[in-house]
């Protein structure tokens, strides 16, 4: 039953006041035409077009019998079938003047407001509302006071300007404004044409007292002049612009029309699409209103202004990232622990973790993802190690090379306002992965290096806060988005340039070298085949036995993972593609001479260690970043004054453990029969071999005192002995890390008998039987229990003869220590 006016509002005005009908031609009941965006006052003549059934049957009626019926404005412009609650409470009768019926099945009545009623009980609701009024009287002033004659000049002033100022309205408004004598009349003219919204129009509807209704009137009247002025004064100032504005707007409707015709899509097309995008994503409300924000901004921009690409850009970046979308993890353990056992060879303890965090996620369903850091030498499969995790959980795999980062904005992104802003690594790889829970593998976390752009290391810290994550924001975005669903995998070969912050963070896996028997199985499962097809071979063609293999290992290649050993079989690999390319003959099968021949010389002694007919030459166990390596400690006596020449580049603390080695080796002289004044009339001078590798660290203590105490005492060092280990003044050794890398370094120089702290003897629990095999540990407490297993009772081949002499003139001081 919802009626609107037709088209403009026509209002006409009769000369004379029109007075409402008399009493008894009012009656108690009318039927209700609810109509909407419009107010019917008395006097006032208006058209409506009636286009619902219910509708058209009343006027219909009402037409056939008195024409009378009640016309009410909606409170709801939007309901199309009105209930009683949707209706004002005052409304106007009226007579319907003229009933026409119209082509297009649609029928418009003329009707003329007669006397405002307030609305009473409902009688029926079908087929239309009937209902109960009360007639509201019109409260009129007797006579024509100065008030009132004062008002009704204002309201004519008003409203004469306002026809000045709108140009809009018709020139007849004026001729119909100055026939108007009766205030009612003029009241009820001004009120049906003024510009307002319909519930302003109500209320004046609603006032009974007709100088009230006229003052309210005036009031609004005087706001929409002010509207107007504002309006009329803003467009003469941009007039300048409007020719400029209108030849733009006209090309740029030419241009969209050529592009059309052309098939391109123009900018109103492209910004349709990216709306009906954004109705499928499931992205989180305050984003959404972002997004929306930004794409009202783009609309109202000129597509030639420099800006607009950049806003482009930066909505449909926000339409690309994975809001919420998830894939599905799998969470068959026994597939998992499979595949991860297909892709490496050992690794247990990674493997187990890995198992551990899917178990607890199967059970839970809902947990933060943890922040794991694989730390080792390079080549044992950290990086390969998180594509084998996202294949076995069914998640996207991104890798972010950290090496050499040192800008902030390569983790947070760049703000918008930047030229050229871009967003941060992390979300643009959330972006490539297409999901948001994918295994982001975060690698050589440890190179991240920071300058005057900031610290890459600090900007981090929320990234990889699982209490912080979920609510990462990247400068570009601007946004909020949720990264706790995210697996990181970070990788590292030391941990000592990582922030310590950053490594409180993260859980570390320790992976450690491969053994000669790991080497072999991982050669023979995975990097031969690999380097089989990549030179174009098949295996039909040629296979390497175990102890071909072997030989790579022993002779060719000297590291903690396995990098440089597929180089080498790659090299074998290609020499046999050169053959066969060639139609020459070749090993079907190849051995450990084929590999001589094909390598040529070895490389490196399988047997490193030196023999002990020289006193002062003792093998130390070092931990490097590649993994474990021996080190050596040469020592040797000169005629001088007790001068302390350390050489090697040595670190800090490596001179300090010279130093007390020394000490403590001066006030244990007598017990090892050393004369005192032997430290007053030679030199001693400390060197560790390959001087152009730095050396730091508090490993070597009990290395140095033996070899000191071997040249002072000229007494041979145990055959096939290494050692590590820190000592005290106090001659307690100390226990030092690295130890699983140190033990694999000794093996493979073929050390039989190591030297270790008693503390050290947990750190063994880990570590495989394989890898102690041939390798007899010695646990010691104080360094006397270093003397009794390193130094034996036969002097070196050759001694030197260490005499002393009387001497009057002043000892050189205790350690004058010169560092080369």
């Amino acid at each position: 039953m919802t009626e609107d006016p037709d088209g403009m509002v026509s209002v006409v005005s009769s000369d004379s006041e029109q007075e409402p009908s008399a009493q008894s031609e009012a009656p108690e009941k009318l039927p209700i035409l609810p109509v909407r965006n419009t107010v019917l006052f008395p006097g006032v003549v208006l058209p409506v077009t009636v286009t619902r059934k219910k509708s058209i049957r009343l006027v219909r009626k009402a037409y056939k019998g008195d024409k009378l019926i009640g016309v009410i404005a909606q409170k709801n412009s939007n309901a199309e079938d009105p209930v009683l609650a949707d209706l004002y409470e005052v409304g106007t009768m009226a007579r319907i003047l003229k009933l026409l019926e119209l082509p297009d099945g649609n029928t418009t009545i003329i009707i003329q407001g007669q006397q405002r009623f307030r609305l009473g009980e409902m009688v029926q609701t079908t087929p239309y509302f009937t209902a109960q009024v009360d007639y509201l009287p019109e409260l009129l002033p007797t006579r024509q006071t100065k008030e009132v004659k004062a008002l009704m000049a204002s309201l004519k002033d008003a409203a004469t300007k306002m026809l000045k100022l709108n140009p809009e309205i018709p020139q007849e408004a004026q001729v119909a404004l100055d026939n108007i004598e009766s205030p009612g009349f003029l009241i009820h003219f001004l009120s049906s044409n003024l510009n307002v919204e319909v519930g302003q129009k109500q209320r004046l509807l609603e006032i009974n007292e007709a100088v009230e209704r006229g003052t309210q009137l005036l009031e609004l009247l005087l706001k929409e002049i002010q509207l107007l002025e504002i309006k009329h004064e803003i467009q003469s100032k941009v007039h300048t612009d409007i020719d400029q504005q209108q030849r733009d707007y006209f090309l740029r409707q030419q241009l969209k029309v050529l592009q059309d015709e052309l098939g391109h899509e123009g900018p109103d097309q492209e910004l349709d699409k990216l709306r009906q995008r954004a109705k499928d994503k499931k992205w989180p409300e305050g984003v959404a209103k972002h997004f929306q924000k930004e794409l009202d901004k783009l609309s109202r921009m000129n597509p030639a202004a420099a800006e607009y690409p950049v806003s482009l850009n930066y909505v449909e970046f926000l339409l690309d990232l994975p809001w919420a979308e998830y894939t599905k993890d799998n969470f068959n353990l026994k597939r998992t622990r499979k595949i991860l056992d297909q892709d490496h060879y050992g690794l247990e303890k990674v493997k187990e973790r890995i198992l551990e965090y899917l178990a607890v996620l199967k059970l839970k369903q809902d947990l933060r993802a943890p922040i794991l850091c694989l730390y080792g030498p390079p080549g044992v499969g950290k990086t390969s190690l998180g594509r084998s995790i996202a294949t076995a959980l069914g998640r996207k795999y991104v890798r972010l090379s950290l090496g050499g980062v040192r800008d902030e904005a390569e983790i947070r992104g760049h703000r918008k306002t930047y030229v050229g802003a871009m967003p941060g690594r992390i979300v643009s790889q959330i972006k490539k992965a297409g999901a948001s829970n994918p295994v982001m593998i975060l690698d050589e976390v440890d190179k991240l290096s920071s300058d005057f752009r900031g610290d890459p290391q600090a900007a981090l810290l929320e990234v990889l806060d699982p209490e912080q994550n979920s609510t990462f924001t990247d400068n570009y975005l601007e946004v909020e988005y949720d990264l706790s669903r995210v697996l990181f995998i970070a990788t590292a070969n030391s941990l000592d340039t990582i922030h310590p912050a950053l490594r409180d963070r993260m859980e570390i896996i320790d992976l450690t070298g491969y053994t000669l028997e790991e080497k072999t199985q991982i050669a023979k499962k995975h990097l031969w085949p690999k380097q089989v097809s990549e030179h174009g071979l098949t295996q039909k063609d040629v296979t390497i036995s175990t102890a071909a293999v072997q030989r790579v290992i022993d002779d060719y290649t000297r590291e903690s993972g396995v990098r440089s050993l597929e180089r080498k079989l790659g090299a074998l690999a290609r020499n046999i593609a050169k053959h066969k390319a060639m139609d020459e003959a070749f090993p079907a099968k190849l051995e450990p001479d084929d590999v001589s021949k094909i390598l040529g010389a070895a490389i490196f002694d399988r047997d490193l260690y030196q023999d002990n007919e020289t006193a002062g030459v003792v093998t130390g166990l070092a931990w490097t970043s590649v993994g474990g390596d021996i080190l050596f400690v040469e020592s040797l006596l000169s005629r001088g004054r007790g001068k302390l020449t350390l050489s090697g580049q040595l670190g800090d603390v490596m001179k300090e453990s010279a130093v007390t080695a020394l000490s403590y080796l001066r006030s244990r002289a007598e017990e090892l029969g050393i004369d005192y004044r032997l430290f007053d009339q030679y030199d001693l001078h400390i060197h560790f071999p390959e001087g152009a590798v730095p050396k730091d660290g508090p490993s070597a203590g009990i290395a140095i005192f033996t070899s000191i105490a071997s040249v002072y005492t000229q007494r041979k060092i145990r055959s096939h002995l290494a050692m590590t280990g820190e000592i005290t003044l106090r001659g307690k050794v100390l226990p030092v890390g690295g130890i699983k890398e140190k033990l694999l370094a000794a093996k493979r120089a073929g050390i039989r008998d190591v030297i270790l702290c008693e503390k050290n003897r947990k750190d063994l629990q880990d570590i495989p039987a394989e890898y102690l095999k041939g390798i007899t540990i010695h646990y010691v407490d104080q360094v006397d229990d270093v003397v009794r297993v390193a130094l034996l009772d036969e002097l070196v081949k050759k001694p030197l003869k260490l005499t002393v002499r009387d001497e009057t003139a002043a000892p050189a001081p205790l350690h004058e220590v010169e560092v080369h």
